[in-house]
């Protein structure tokens, strides 16, 4: 399948009879056991892979980023999205490098940030913030090899709450040419409601305690669900909890899991006729 054809069947999962269930692996390995249990796509996590590289979100780098994403996607067969942050680049032209750069990669998709992850300003000013996006849809959607882009917007996921603004961002992002929208952290039905409602794009909703089930947010129109690093730190807690059997009690109920998930990976990694 050539890349063009992961994105048009990346874009058309999103118009689907049921939310588009989008986990997001942090290594091939996870990414191929996702892909074995049914998942049809999948979206790389900046805080999944960084947690692999004992680092915490935020920092890695792009190219760091780029090759976990050639990794992710020669992986699997179905569209990978990857998890670009702020794309690297505060400057317009070092979006639209970045996202370039990741249509090289095998991926299907790809998201672009408002968060400037500078302290003293986080969120960009919305006419930059609206530009960078522009410039990221020029690149995903007019070079040799076709992305789906996703815009979000932070405001939540970083301490400002303020439905009408991130309302205003997600409108501007779709005007700047973004195929999907999301603002990540958003859990109140009535503010899901409102963003799906305001917007003509698909909207993703990160699953969130407090928030929503599946059910809910298909109720809600929400289009693409994902669960960002919940998966990956749900493994690590497995791994606390064997390791902490291991230094206490020294039994052995860590092995019934471990039975599971080497079935698991077994089903998963086999090569096909063997």
């Amino acid at each position: 399948m050539t890349d063009d054809d992961l994105a048009t069947r990346f874009l058309a999962l999103h118009s689907g009879a049921a939310p588009l269930l989008i986990p997001n692996p942090w290594d091939a390995g996870s990414a191929k056991v996702l892909v074995s249990l049914g998942f049809q796509a999948l979206a790389t996590t900046s805080s999944g892979f960084a947690a692999t590289l004992g680092r915490s979100d935020g920092s890695v780098t792009r190219d760091e980023a780029l090759a976990h994403a050639a990794t992710v996607s020669a992986a699997v067969d179905v569209p990978v999205s990857a998890d670009l942050e702020n794309c690297f680049a505060h400057d317009p032209e070092g979006v639209a490098q970045t996202v370039t750069l990741a249509a090289g990669t095998g991926l299907a998709g790809c998201s672009i940030e408002d968060y400037s992850a500078e302290l003293s300003d986080p969120i960009y000013d919305l006419p930059l913030a609206a530009e960078r996006v522009a410039a990221a849809a020029e690149a995903a959607h007019s070079g040799p090899r076709r992305l789906v882009l996703t815009a979000r917007s932070e405001n939540y996921l970083r301490g400002r709450p303020d439905l009408a603004d991130t309302i205003t961002r997600l409108q501007a992002f779709q005007e700047a040419g973004a195929d999907v929208l999301y603002a990540p952290a958003i859990t109140a039905a009535e503010e899901i409601r409102a963003v799906v409602e305001s917007v003509d794009r698909p909207v993703n909703v990160l699953l969130l305690p407090g928030g929503p089930d599946v059910a809910g947010l298909a109720a809600l129109g929400v289009r693409r669900i994902s669960v960002g690093g919940a998966f990956a730190y749900a493994a690590l807690a497995g791994l606390v909890d064997a390791a902490n059997e291991l230094l206490g009690p020294g039994t052995l109920g860590y092995w019934a899991r471990a039975e599971v998930g080497g079935a698991a990976a077994r089903a998963a990694f086999a090569k096909p006729g063997s």
